[in-house]
């Protein structure tokens, strides 16, 4: 088999003020050097980075990023450096921390009617903001769909993150999760939480396929794992992801119970047990009475609308005539009520923390 080999070609004017640079601080091996008399030409390895630097090379010199698991241990604590020939050298851990920012309330309603149109993310799958705003930085909750169903073009990968929703709104998606077995196939109203960098894989989807995706940060780093293969065994469905179990709530055993808010009665997906409260995922439906004022205590409070009609009321603002698609944030200590829900209202409540405190307002 042939060998094949890649650099990155660095400039320089004077190549013996570089070689001790790549070799004593940045713990690099010089490889080669030529002309022998009069170098001009040598070349570095390590850290899994090959360059030739160069003299009188017309690039730019650029800038070498050094990812490391001791970042204050490796160039005695400098992060920033600047070789002799100029090229900007970042010292990094070695894996992106997990930043939570702090969340930016606000009242939000996003309305399907009024929505820009669909974004093509990745994988080729079509995205709509539903908190614009993303209070913040503090979450992320994206309406995905794929009109064309069959094989999706996904790598195994995994995502740093606080935590993950994939709700199924329409259709069905097959998909494989490390440590969980064979692939599944998530139907309409079924939901899988995404532990913290487990492994998973998108593999199959119906027709016209929507989920709901939330994650928490906002922003957060997605890996393509080259090596791991899915499924893997032996299966080991009861492992812990830094402090979160894989979940996947199946409509059809689910038990339903009296909401928080009176009027209506939800099923619990048992999120909030298996992710020790960092959330809660209820589906929600209308049962008796006039739902009351009410307000809440959590740190973020999402709803989509999956199904029928509602008037939301927030003190102090016009009502919002709501209908399926789309999706409200309600901020806390603020009072509303869920006014005039048709007989098959349904809705998609993400809460974190999962257990928090209601307090129903006095008419």
């Amino acid at each position: 088999m042939r060998s094949t080999l890649a650099e990155v070609r660095l400039p320089t004017q004077e190549l013996r003020e570089d070689i001790p640079f790549f070799t004593k601080v940045l713990g690099m091996r010089m490889d080669m050097i030529y002309p022998a008399d009069n170098p001009r030409v040598a070349v570095f390895s390590g850290h899994g980075l090959r360059l030739r630097v160069e003299k009188d090379a017309p690039e730019l010199p650029g800038t070498i990023r050094i990812l490391t698991e001791d970042p204050e241990g490796f160039a005695d604590g400098k992060t920033k450096l600047v070789a002799p020939n100029g090229t900007k050298v970042e010292i990094a851990p070695l894996q992106e921390p997990l930043v939570m920012p702090a969340t930016a309330h606000s009242f939000v309603v996003r309305r399907l009617a009024d929505q820009a149109p669909w974004i093509i993310g990745r994988a080729g799958m079509h995205y709509r903001d539903l908190i614009p705003d993303r209070l913040g930085g503090s979450i992320i909750a994206s309406h995905i769909r794929i009109p064309d169903g069959g094989p999706v073009p996904d790598m195994v990968h995994y995502h740093t993150v606080g935590f993950q929703l994939i709700f199924c709104y329409r259709g069905w998606v097959d998909l494989v999760y490390e440590d969980q077995g064979e692939p599944f196939r998530l139907h309409a109203g079924n939901c899988v939480i995404q532990p913290p960098e487990i492994r998973h894989r998108v593999l199959y989807a119906s027709d016209n396929i929507e989920v709901i995706e939330i994650g928490v940060p906002a922003e957060h780093v997605t890996t393509i794992d080259h090596d791991m293969q899915l499924p893997n065994g032996p299966a080991n469905p009861n492992r812990v992801f830094q402090g979160q179990r894989f979940v996947h709530h199946k409509a059809e055993d689910a038990k339903w119970e009296s909401f928080r808010i009176p009027g209506f009665e939800a099923r619990d997906t048992t999120i909030a047990k298996h992710t020790q409260n960092v959330a809660g995922v209820q589906v929600i439906k209308i049962s008796d009475g006039n739902p009351p004022w009410s307000s809440h205590k959590s740190d973020i409070l999402f709803t989509f609308v999956m199904e029928g009609r509602m008037s939301l009321e927030g003190e102090g603002r016009a009502a919002h005539a709501l209908e399926a698609g789309d999706a409200f944030v309600i901020p806390p200590g603020m009072a509303v009520r869920y006014r005039d829900p048709s007989d098959d209202l349904e809705l998609l409540e993400v809460s974190l923390p999962g257990v928090f405190e209601t307090e129903i307002q006095n008419p």
